[in-house]
């Protein structure tokens, strides 16, 4: 249905702000493709509240259309219902002469006036104009009994509840797709117009190319082909990047080039080094994530910095011939330089022919339940109560939240209102709700890009319309589906702050160049002053990094592959193998050059498909569509491929029994494990990070601090948090300078020779309220004529229509002025916040004199001087050092002069586990401990009107709210005093969305004696969560020698290492497969005890639950299924140990 506007499409007439309606169907291809450009015409050219074309872009773009005059919202129905028959009549003159035999008069009925009314006069004028008619329904949903959800999301829509009389509603319940009988019911004395629908789908006959592919052309010279150019820029490539190529890495490489040739994509490999090589001419870091970091060919072509055969990464997770889709290559660029790499596709390639892709809001399971409670008119408490219930699981589903959580199935069932709520909540859950941008997505084409899919206005907040390029309406999807070339250009901080800080280093650095394997980058890890570092930054994952102390870019991606729901589980055992506290366990020996470079743990997609090969006789190839298709979950497709699995291994050999476990092993990991090219390509940024800020701790942070505008934190309170850090890294950070600072944060002194020290000094736009613009001119004339002398000098020199009140104010508390003022007369800050109208009025008389060419009567004998100004004078004022630290928070986001908390701060520190940004999600269930200065209290009831706290401590880096609950708060009451120091010991604790503080102990702090007093240190130990244990300092091995490397010993024991380390050997096993599961021949897991040594025979099972809910189910449901699949006379006990320390002690079935 388009939307017509009753006079020029390019007019923004308020009056006309409702367009007609009209029905168009494309009849064949030339119809399917001027539809395309209406659209996009009516978009890009026409909106004005919605998408609108006119007359004369349909007579523009009328061939090959079907035309239906459409509901009562259509030009002449709209013409009848004004008493406008001679506009009725000429409206169907215009379009029958138009359309000539593709035109209908569109007749509907639903037993409502503005349908039933107007019949009789349609049919007239159609029989009078000879134009035939069709029967049609008003169809806003498709099934009768979807009138109510669809009720309700018009609600949704307009911000009304259904309970509402005067609001948009479709009366009647007869708006859906209707059978034939219901249609010729309607008006059966008018057979003929329901005929006509029939003659109307004979008309259609439209065959859409999705085989094709649109690749622009890639600039292959003309004595060449595709594949030969590109096969010779390999060639040359090997030679750069592998001067003593391998036997096995040039095999390697052909092998990679007849897969592409084969599958057809030559261009696209041309297309996608195109666009790096404008990134790496232009020095703008860059990067690939996804599985494009397995192709030797995007390495030899100098797209990517990661050597695959080094890594064993799999080449048929990007590309294989059994999987012919296009591949995927998601580009990665420093943030502040991503538009640049866009601007060039679209010069490059053509402006008509790139576009950037729409992406579809949908309602996920909470924002359903939410958005209908509202459409319903139910209170907030009641729908808040059912939105709690549904987990915060990704992808989680109303259905499955359902099958999942008992108390939700219990409210559903015992309370109708909730079980209505949720009964509409699922039928529009997952419907779409607004259109955006895609933040990465962008499309190439081959023909100007309004042939092949239709276009609309990006939703961007750039002023500059014309450069910002359009978006397809066809989501990244669909484009692929009907062969355009989509890539994905992500602006990535991290790799802003690793060229921001590698231009820093004198003499800069090569980012390549950085050595895998470095001490001091594995200490910092090991230490967990992980601020900063790309993928590290998180409480939990801080933890585990703590944990397993990585030495190498080898175990950072297999830390980021394994930070994930499901995976999760397995941390603590590949731990425990890396240092000698448990033995890596196959379930067959065949397992080990799988595996053994993950301790034993499927940790990578790659794996799997390794594991299908190895055991079932697969390629690579036909284990990728495996793999795939595990992940879809298709019950069908999922038992075809294990019949298919079980008889390949029995085909080679192997026991049926073994085959079976194995596939169940492998199935969820398919689903939720890592793809491994994704997760190197993350670590070798994470360890660049790294890197930097164990050597080059000032200009590393000093491109932090720079980048944190771009941060997903509010900016001030990551600049807040890196100032917290360059603190306890003993970097100081200087306040804003007038004299000394520029347009960002940059070095003021850089650090000692053994690293420490050094200073940074904050930029003007940091200070809350100074724009651009003023800094821009107060630099210009820095630069001019020098530094500013005095607070006279500066207010003759700047422009006050830049420098206004808020922007001098700001400076003066932000410490910017400082160097100007004459601390001898007195004068600080305060003066100059006190005086401003005072400078104002001098800086604006210079101005005037400026702009005049005023100057003073010695110019009479040849000197020329400036007039004299009047003379400014300011009051000394005395200001309070609590006062200029609160301005300081205000305008800079901390503290710089001096923070109330920094003395107690360096007491504390031996005692403190987090800092208080760190109290997330990440930590749900942990506890820790935290030390801040009381900034607020708020003292609280609960329903049973007992008595309790919400306190807001503030550290170095942030702020925190601590719960301190009824059972606390009454011995913690008077210790709840605004400015008071306290180190608190917490728990964090989630239910549903909704995340605590709860604090467990309390200490107050004696700022005076410098120490807390009423402590006792035993109590202020961390014991859920905290993995205390003994660290290996100084880049120390495993134990026993284990290095867990394959069989080429890559990584630091490897070739480029000094020759291969022991390995680790497979256990004999009698063929259970739990090399993930919860068996363990190295011991007991921490935390539980050890098999019972005394007692009759029987097996003992002992899990700990960790603070994956879905992991932890899955864990025990292939326990159940274990022992059910061996039933017998021995006794069996599972014991269950609680987050909490509590144990629980279970009964299950005999075994054999």
């Amino acid at each position: 249905e388009a939307y017509v506007a009753p006079g020029s499409r390019l007019e923004r007439n308020p009056s006309e702000r409702t367009p007609y309606h009209l029905t168009l169907l494309a009849q064949n291809e030339t119809g399917y493709r001027n539809l395309l450009r209406l659209s996009s015409a009516s978009h890009l050219e026409g909106f004005y509240y919605r998408p609108r074309v006119d007359r004369e872009l349909l007579a523009q773009h009328y061939e090959g259309i079907i035309a239906l005059s459409s509901c009562p919202s259509g030009e002449v129905l709209t013409a009848l219902q004004e008493d406008r028959e001679d506009a009725a009549r000429e409206a169907l003159g215009w379009y029958r002469d138009l359309f000539r035999d593709r035109y209908y008069v569109e007749l509907q009925e639903h037993g409502q006036d503005q349908f039933s009314r107007y019949t009789p006069k349609l049919v007239e004028l159609a029989r009078d104009l000879e134009l035939p008619m069709v029967l049609t329904n008003d169809s806003h949903y498709t099934a009768e009994d979807q009138e109510h959800a669809h009720d309700v999301l018009l609600c949704i829509g307009t911000n009304a509840t259904v309970h509402e009389t005067n609001r948009m509603k479709l009366e009647g319940g007869s708006f859906y797709l209707k059978s034939e009988e219901e249609m010729r019911a309607l008006l059966p004395e008018l057979p003929e117009a329901a005929d006509e629908t029939a003659r109307i789908a004979e008309q259609v006959d439209i065959r859409l190319d999705f085989g094709r592919t649109l690749l622009p052309d890639p600039g292959i010279p003309e004595s060449a082909t595709a594949e030969s150019h590109l096969r010779e820029l390999c060639e040359q490539g090997l030679r750069e990047r592998y001067p003593h190529a391998t036997e096995e890495q040039r095999e390697r490489l052909d092998y990679e080039l007849s897969v592409i040739a084969e599958t057809g994509f030559n261009e696209y490999i041309l297309i996608v080094r195109d666009i790096a090589q404008f990134a790496r001419k232009r020095g703008i870091p860059m990067g690939v994530r996804g599985s494009a970091a397995a192709s030797m060919v995007l390495h030899c072509l100098d797209v990517t910095d990661i050597e695959p055969t080094q890594y064993r990464l799999v080449f048929e997770r990007f590309l294989n011939p059994e999987r012919r889709e296009m591949p995927d290559v998601d580009f990665d660029f420093a943030d502040d330089r991503r538009e640049e790499v866009i601007r060039y596709a679209a010069e490059r390639y053509g402006r008509e022919r790139v576009a950037q892709i729409v992406t579809f809001g949908t309602l996920g399971a909470k924002a359903a339940i939410r958005d209908t409670g509202r459409a319903l008119g139910m209170s907030y408490g009641d729908v808040d109560r059912v939105a709690r219930l549904v987990p915060n699981t990704l992808g989680v589903t109303l259905d499955g939240a359902l099958g999942e959580v008992e108390e939700l199935q219990g409210v559903y069932e015992g309370d109708p209102a909730a079980r209505e709520l949720l009964d509409t909540a699922r039928s529009l859950e997952g419907v779409a709700r607004h259109a955006s941008t895609h933040a990465a997505g962008i499309v190439i084409s081959r023909e100007p890009l309004v042939e092949v899919a239709p276009l609309q206005r990006a939703t961007s907040d750039r002023s500059d319309e014309a450069e910002t390029l359009p978006t397809t309406q066809y989501d990244m999807n669909d484009v692929a589906k009907i062969g355009l070339l989509k890539l994905d250009f992500l602006g990535l901080a991290n790799l802003t702050i690793l060229g921001k800080a590698a231009e820093l280093i004198e003499g800069g650095l090569d980012l390549e160049a950085i050595p895998d394997g470095d001490e001091a980058a594995a200490q910092l890890l090991a230490e967990g002053r992980t601020f900063g570092v790309f993928q590290l930054e998180g409480g939990g994952m801080r933890r585990w990094v703590q944990e397993l102390q990585p030495s190498d870019i080898r175990e950072l991606a297999a830390m980021i592959a394994l930070y994930r729901p499901g995976p999760m589980e397995h941390i603590p055992r590949y731990i425990d193998v890396k240092f000698g506290r448990a033995e890596a366990h196959y379930p067959h020996d065949d397992l080990a050059p799988v595996l053994d470079e993950t301790y034993g743990v499927i940790t990578y997609q790659d794996q799997v498909l390794e594991i299908a090969r190895t055991f079932a006789g697969y390629t690579l190839g036909q284990a990728d569509v495996m793999r795939k298709a595990m992940g879809k979950k298709i019950a069908e497709v999922m038992l075809s491929e294990r019949e298919r699995f079980i008889g390949g291994a029995i085909g080679k050999g192997y026991d049926e029994r073994l085959a079976e476990q194995l596939f169940d092993l492998i199935e969820p990991f398919a689903g939720y494990a890592f793809n491994k090219a994704h997760a190197f390509s993350y670590a070798v940024i994470a360890y660049r990070t790294a890197w930097l800020k164990a050597h080059y701790p000032v200009e590393f942070m000093t491109a932090v601090l720079a980048a944190a505008g771009a941060h997903p934190t509010v900016a001030q309170d990551r600049i807040a948090a890196a100032i917290a850090e360059c603190s306890r890294l003993g970097i100081e950070v200087l306040a804003p300078d007038v004299n000394a600072s520029g347009q960002n944060f940059a070095i003021a002194s850089r650090a000692n020779g053994d690293g420490s020290g050094g200073a940074i000094r904050f930029g003007l736009p940091q200070i809350k309220n100074v724009g651009q613009g003023a800094v821009e001119g107060l630099l210009a004339v820095r630069e001019e004529d020098g530094p500013f002398t005095s607070i006279e000098d500066f207010a003759r020199r700047v422009d006050p229509r830049d420098c206004n009140r808020r922007v001098l104010e700001s400076l003066a508390k932000a410490g910017a002025l400082d160097p100007l003022l004459r601390r001898d007369e007195g004068e600080d800050r305060s003066a100059v916040v006190f005086g401003v109208d005072r400078i104002l009025t001098v800086a604006q008389e210079a101005l005037r004199q400026r702009e005049t060419g005023q100057t003073s009567m010695f110019d009479l004998f040849g000197t020329e001087v400036d007039t004299p100004l009047p003379a400014l004078e300011l009051e000394a004022v005395r200001t309070p050092e609590r006062e200029i630290g609160a301005w300081e928070r205000e305008l800079l986001g901390t503290y710089v002069s001096s923070h109330p908390f920094r003395q107690s701060a360096r007491v504390l520190a031996q005692f403190v586990t987090h800092q208080t940004t760190e109290l997330t999600a990440d930590l749900a269930g942990q506890e820790a401990i935290v030390a801040g200065m009381v900034t607020g209290v708020r003292r609280l009831t609960t329903r049973q009107g007992k008595a309790f706290a919400a306190v807001t401590v503030e550290d170095l880096g942030g702020t925190a709210e601590l719960t301190i609950w009824p059972d606390r708060y009454e011995e913690q009451e008077h210790r709840l005093v605004q400015g008071n120091v306290l180190l608190a010991k917490v728990e964090v604790r989630e239910r549903g969305d909704r995340l605590t503080v709860a604090v467990e102990e309390l200490a107050p702090y004696d700022q005076e004696q410098g120490r807390p007093i009423e402590f006792d240190p035993s109590k202020f130990t961390v014991t859920r969560g905290a993995r205390r244990r003994g660290r290996q300092r100084n880049g120390a091995r495993p134990a026993d020698g284990q290095n867990g490397r394959g069989p080429n010993g890559a990584g630091p024991g490897g070739p480029n290492g000094g020759g291969p380390g022991p390995q680790l050997r497979a256990v004999p096993t009698n063929g259970d497969a739990t090399a993930n599961g919860a068996a363990s021949n190295g011991g007991a897991p921490r935390g539980l005890p050890a098999t019972p040594a005394h007692g009759p025979t029987r097996l003992f099972i002992a899990i700990e639950e960790t603070t994956d809910v879905a992991a932890d189910r899955r864990r025990i449901g292939r326990i159940l299924r274990l022992i059910a699949e061996h039933p017998g006379d021995e006794p069996a006990e599972l014991l269950v140990v609680a987050g909490d320390g509590t144990r629980t002690l279970l009964q299950l079935a005999s075994v054999s």
